[in-house]
């Protein structure tokens, strides 16, 4: 079957079309005809070398896809062959086929098309494991998200929103804050523009927030380690800036906050069931309309290029997919 292949960990991404054998199912497994497939950050720091997972080379990069199951192992109970699902594992999306653990894949509702469905997993269920399993974010809490209007930021804006949160959202530029904003900011910080430390205190009248769920480190992560509120939770969730942070342990102390990690992937290995449960969950709220995952960029399959440029700019909104069968 036909796929990109990453041969190279560079900077500059060394991907081709090549091809690839199709893949068979394992007895838990299914194997779905891709039509929608996402590109993260993650998928962009994996072909660069510097996520903590290193495939051997060559490898088909992608964590994310939509589409039809073709082919399901002897012991999968929850889907059959014809299902639409969403579907997502380590790499191996940004493929014709794309083989998927069945707890690593949802049904997908009538009223979610293949783009949206493509874009949920990842994004949406790290703001949902972030802010519900591990940081249990309360109805008029104060929520900070920084890299608040890429993927996984900009689920967790919206997923605070629903939650009942005040959520205050850091962006980059004006045209993301107006972004944020749609998507349930009550108030924005532009780095750049504004003082992040001066900005907070002021909109949360010296005492800090609640919740913070930092997907940019560096002197972000620093910042906010400053700004928590008596008894908050301080989250990282990824080292956008390329910096990894450190916090003196009397910050916590003196307001007793918690630092938490909140790491999806490895949630998803160690608890499959439930997993599963939060993934279907999500979808039945974007089939609702609770939820509105914004997919900024569909891009032919063949312009995989451009969308991880795009991403590496940091010019996508949202989630960016690729059409990998027109549909």
């Amino acid at each position: 079957m036909k796929a990109v292949l990453c041969t190279e960990y560079a900077e500059h991404a060394a991907l081709r079309f090549g091809d690839v054998p199709a893949p068979q199912p394992g007895p838990r497994e299914l194997v779905v005809d891709v039509h929608m497939a996402a590109v993260s950050f993650m998928d962009v720091l994996m072909t660069q070398g510097k996520y903590q997972m290193k495939p051997a080379l060559p490898y088909v990069p992608g964590s994310d896809a939509a589409g039809i199951v073709s082919a399901v192992g002897s012991e999968v109970t929850r889907f059959r062959v014809g299902d639409r699902v969403a579907c997502g594992n380590w790499h191996g999306a940004w493929a014709e086929q794309m083989l998927a653990p069945e707890d690593w894949a949802a049904p997908i509702p009538m009223q979610v098309d293949f783009a949206t469905a493509a874009a949920l997993r990842y994004a949406y269920g790290t703001a949902r494991y972030a802010l519900v399993t591990t940081a249990h974010l309360q109805p008029g809490e104060v929520l900070f998200v920084s890299g608040a209007a890429g993927g996984v930021g900009l689920a967790a804006v919206d997923l605070g929103r629903h939650l009942g949160a005040r959520v205050i959202a850091g962006v980059s530029t004006k045209e993301k804050a107006a972004t944020v904003v749609e998507y349930g900011a009550s108030e924005v910080v532009v780095y750049g523009e504004q003082d992040l430390r001066e900005r907070i205190r002021s909109l949360t009248g010296g005492q800090g927030v609640d919740v913070c769920m930092d997907n940019v480190g560096g002197k972000t992560f620093e910042t906010m380690a400053r700004l928590m509120n008596w008894g908050g939770r301080l989250l990282p969730i990824g080292f956008a800036c390329g910096e990894i942070p450190s916090v003196p342990a009397n910050l916590p102390l003196l307001k007793n906050y918690s630092v938490l990690g909140a790491f999806w992937g490895a949630w998803v290995q160690r608890f499959p069931r439930e997993s599963a449960a939060a993934d279907e969950a999500l979808m039945r709220m974007v089939a609702c309309g609770e939820l509105r995952p914004l997919v900024s960029h569909v891009l032919a399959w063949e312009d995989y290029a451009a969308a991880i440029s795009a991403i590496a700019a940091r010019q996508v909104q949202g989630r960016a997919v690729l059409a990998v069968r027109r549909t």
